[in-house]
């Protein structure tokens, strides 16, 4: 599919999910967040669910956690021009709570329509919900972040490579070092070269920081 034919097969999907009430999300949303981004993009990112200032504008990312996911990028000189960026569910659950079962289900194939169009080589999951759905195994993110794996995805065969959420950096300032480790990877998954790390000191490697208790109450690990 070219990618002319890509955004307008994503633009007629937008539509028709804007108006969905497959759940009892849609009583309390502002408006439906599709996703956003480039229609041909090799890396797609998916997180959990929109926030606040997701309702509000319509764009995934676009609060702290999202300041953060672009000067990731910016590391690994990407833009979010470069990629697409969407979520596990399209809709704001109340309070920012964990999705529930029955909505992840409700929304999914929304969300693996978008990838059947798009067709990209890595999708990132950011976040346990994420994770957990695409590779269908129970693992947390803790145990498989960073670790790159096979999928398919609606008969659509990708690799899967699993990071924390940024706003778990967010809580846990140590956890960008991870991130940052993370994400510098991911030239090599899109099979281009990676730019230069800073030079830094060398140090013994440091044990892997533990989550907050405010980050794993909100599901991030």
């Amino acid at each position: 599919m070219d990618p002319t034919a890509r955004a307008a097969g994503l633009r007629v999907l937008a539509d028709e999910v804007s108006g969905c009430t497959r759940c009892t999300l849609a009583a309390g949303r502002s408006q439906v967040v599709f996703g956003a981004g480039h229609p041909d993009a090799d890396l797609v990112f998916v997180g959990e669910a929109p926030g606040f200032h997701e309702d509000q504008q319509g764009v995934p990312f676009v609060g702290a956690a999202g300041k953060l996911l672009d000067k990731l990028l910016a590391g690994i000189e990407l833009a979010r021009s470069d990629v697409y960026i969407a979520n596990v569910l399209k809709c704001r659950p109340p309070g920012n709570r964990d999705p529930q079962p029955h909505e992840i289900q409700a929304c999914e194939g929304h969300l693996f329509r978008q990838l059947a169009l798009i067709q990209p080589r890595v999708v990132a999951t950011l976040g346990n919900f994420a994770t957990k759905l695409l590779s269908g195994k129970p693992h947390g993110i803790t145990r498989v972040h960073g670790q790159e794996q096979q999928v398919s995805l609606g008969g659509l065969d990708v690799l899967l490579y699993p990071l924390y959420h940024p706003a778990a950096a967010l809580y846990t300032p140590a956890m960008l070092k991870v991130l940052e480790s993370d994400f510098a990877r991911i030239p090599e998954l899109l099979g281009r070269p990676a730019p230069a790390p800073p030079a830094t000191p060398a140090a013994d490697a440091a044990p892997e920081p533990e989550a907050s208790q405010q980050a794993v109450q909100l599901g991030l690990f």
